[in-house]
């Protein structure tokens, strides 16, 4: 490959992603998507999210940005939650549960636990006839055409469109409880953005 021909197949990479994240806004469940930003809103429990692979790596922004609006926040990695972490999770205590097909086996063997322990389950997966969508509370389906690699077979641009859907569920929140600048500066006192909140409050 020369120059030209790396370069067309990285801005081929974005033209998908840019593609798939514009689709979301057509094909997303908008009456799902309000019904849980306001239970997000009016929550005053814990949040966990839980994922294996690149959906673990979804799982923990999605927990650091509701957390960095002051909804109590933390990823579970599914392999401690079986040796006991389950122990975490109290009654009514809301916990995402991502896997994109919606059978991953890691993530299905939590459900019977967390329905004993009387959580609130949300899917997020792109199967609505999965085992892990028809157990749930809550689900939020982000199904994609194309992933970014030549096979099809790479997490990319799901694992990209689910974080954009998150984004617009935290974002929506935060509009929702009026979270405030002033608020944000006490939690996030370091770092560039640190130094701009501080400079305004």
């Amino acid at each position: 490959m020369d120059n030209s021909e790396i370069l067309d197949r990285a801005e081929r990479v974005w033209e998908i992603a840019a593609y798939e994240i514009e689709r979301l806004r057509k094909i997303y469940d908008k009456e799902a998507f309000c019904n849980l930003v306001r239970v997000l809103a009016d929550h005053e429990g814990r949040v966990f999210t839980c994922g294996v692979g690149t959906s673990g790596i979804a799982a923990r922004k999605l927990a650091h940005t509701l957390s960095c609006i002051e909804i109590p926040s933390m990823y579970l990695n599914p392999a401690d939650a079986v040796h006991g972490a389950l122990g975490a999770i109290q009654k009514n205590d809301i916990v995402f549960l991502l896997s994109k097909g919606g059978g991953t086996r890691e993530i299905v063997q939590l459900i019977p636990s967390l329905k004993e322990k009387h959580a609130v389950i949300v899917a997020v997966t792109e199967r609505v006839d999965s085992p892990l969508a028809k157990a749930s509370d809550h689900v939020l389906l982000v199904r994609v055409e194309k992933e970014a690699d030549s096979f099809n077979m790479l997490a990319t641009t799901s694992t990209l469109t689910v974080v954009a859907m998150f984004d617009a569920l935290c974002i929506a929140v935060m509009e929702l409880t009026g979270y405030s600048q002033e608020k944000f500066a006490v939690i996030h006192p370091g770092g560039a953005v640190g130094e701009r909140l501080l400079k305004k409050s």
